[in-house]
């Protein structure tokens, strides 16, 4: 009969490796380039959206949480022309400020993506099961930091630094409520699926929008519910 302590325990700071992994390997696959993130993580006590694209996503089941990443405007255009460029588009086709739409929808679409590998990763390696929202993107001018709350019950939050292939750098926030997933007994984690048929499935075309399509009008309606 194994005791606890021979059984393996995955934590807070295991669930974040997770899903900066998840991040790495699809901004990776998207945009032929490395992303690759620091071997040190900030304690926070707050989430926040802050300049220039703020992104945030909330799911919820097995545990609950939040995350964010908070782009720079130059880190947000290289991995969107990249992701377009290696899509196939031409340069003059692609939109030359950080604010337009497409930007958004494009950076909302990767969210998606990096989200959904995550969950799918929480299903095989943790046997539970969480659902996510539909990521919100924000265009924030230098002016505006914007806290957002979930409901936790007793919240922990980090924060990492991430780096993309032209050192431009992005930060990801994760809140969740402090947990630990202990294994019972050994399981297959069973198939993981290939970025490359996960970018494919989600492939950008001008005739889809995306999870932005309509951007003011639902940055509109969250600025709203978040009392502003």
């Amino acid at each position: 009969m194994s005791t606890q302590d021979d059984n393996v325990v995955f934590g807070t700071e295991d669930l974040l490796r997770s899903l900066c992994d998840s991040v790495s390997k699809v901004l990776t696959v998207a945009t032929h380039s490395e992303i690759r993130y620091s071997g040190m993580v900030q304690r926070i006590t707050k989430t926040c959206l802050k300049p220039d694209i703020g992104c945030f996503v909330l799911f919820d089941g097995g545990f609950s949480g939040l995350v964010v990443i908070n782009f720079s405007s130059q880190a947000a255009m290289e991995l969107y022309e990249k992701y377009l460029l290696n899509m196939g588009m031409s340069k003059s086709d692609l939109a030359s400020s950080y604010t337009s739409d497409e930007v958004s929808n494009v950076m909302g679409e990767l969210m998606n993506q990096i989200v959904g590998d995550f969950t799918g990763k929480v299903g095989r390696e943790l046997q539970t099961h969480i659902t996510q929202n539909q990521p919100k993107m924000l265009v924030l001018n230098k002016q505006v930091i914007l806290s957002v709350d979930t409901n936790l019950d007793n919240p922990e939050a980090r924060r990492v630094t991430f780096y993309t292939g032209q050192n431009n750098i992005f930060y990801l926030e994760l809140a969740v409520d402090r947990t630990e997933f202990i294994k019972l007994n050994d399981f297959e984690s069973g198939e993981v699926l290939d970025p490359d048929e996960l970018l494919a499935q989600n492939r950008y075309t001008e005739g889809n929008p995306g999870p932005a399509a309509s951007a003011d009008s639902e940055q509109d309606e969250l600025l709203k519910s978040l009392g502003m």
